[in-house]
């Protein structure tokens, strides 16, 4: 015996899905349907928008972590203090870093360029593309470099949602105490991704959220647990860690 099954759908679904395959959509319908596949979606961004935790948050938040405001150029002389060094003992940090002569290194957030001079003489026959997205820390690197005569440093206008990198072309990229002001960390971090080379690394130089007597505001933190967390949405395994620095992490990720 043959059953025959029967099914039953509202009309209009029906009439939607038939001229869906046969038919142009008029432009509102299409929007309209684009907005309720939007809501009907989960969100997998990993951002929300609610009241700042902290007053010096921008009020959106990545998987849980409030965004910290940009540090402006007018903050640009905190940079370059004379106690840098020792605060942060940059010297440890640049060694740990590994670098080769020939290495393409991309300073991400380099504001003035206090690592970025610091890093091109460490790669003489290679390149350190030296990225932010305001046009005064610019200036003032350009004339650093000019200065300095740093010939294998190229100044790169980013902006909030991608460091304009050369797909596939970068040994190292290096973000200290920058990544936890982007804008847009998911897209930043995939674009950073993307730049990488097959071995590249990305050297992720934060103050430890962790240690309460680190004096610097919780915003301005970050754990490893956290950073595992945001890298690995896009890809990026921690692969190594220096814990020695007095007051920051440095976590080593790659694809």
């Amino acid at each position: 015996m043959v059953h025959q099954i029967r099914l039953f759908l509202p009309l209009g679904a029906l009439a939607l899905g038939i001229g869906a395959c046969t038919q142009s959509l008029s432009e509102g319908t299409a929007v309209q349907l684009t907005e309720q596949r939007r809501a009907a979606a989960p969100d997998t961004s990993g951002y929300e928008r609610r009241t700042p935790q902290d007053l010096n948050g921008i009020g959106k938040y990545y998987m849980g972590r409030q965004i910290a405001h940009v540090m402006g150029h007018e903050g640009a002389a905190w940079l370059d203090r004379s106690d840098r060094a020792r605060e942060e003992d940059t010297d440890q940090l640049l060694r740990a870093l590994k670098l080769k002569p020939t290495d393409v290194v991309a300073d991400i957030g380099a504001g003035t360029g206090y690592f970025t001079f610091k890093m091109s003489a460490l790669v003489p026959q290679g390149r350190v593309l030296a990225v932010d997205i305001q046009p005064e820390m610019l200036a003032s690197l350009r004339e650093t470099k000019a200065k300095l005569g740093a010939r294998n440093v190229v100044p790169v206008r980013g902006t909030t949602q991608n460091p304009n990198l050369p797909a596939g072309q970068v040994d190292l990229v290096l973000l200290v105490d920058a990544y936890h002001e982007f804008d847009y960390p998911r897209e930043m971090t995939r674009a950073i991704r993307q730049a990488l080379s097959p071995t590249g690394r990305l050297a992720l130089v934060e103050y430890r959220a962790e240690d309460p007597d680190v004096p610097i505001k919780r915003i301005h933190k970050m754990s490893v647990a956290q950073a595992r967390r945001e890298m690995a949405a896009v890809g990026l395994r921690l692969t190594d860690s220096v814990e020695t620095l007095p007051q920051q992490h440095l976590l080593f990720f790659q694809k």
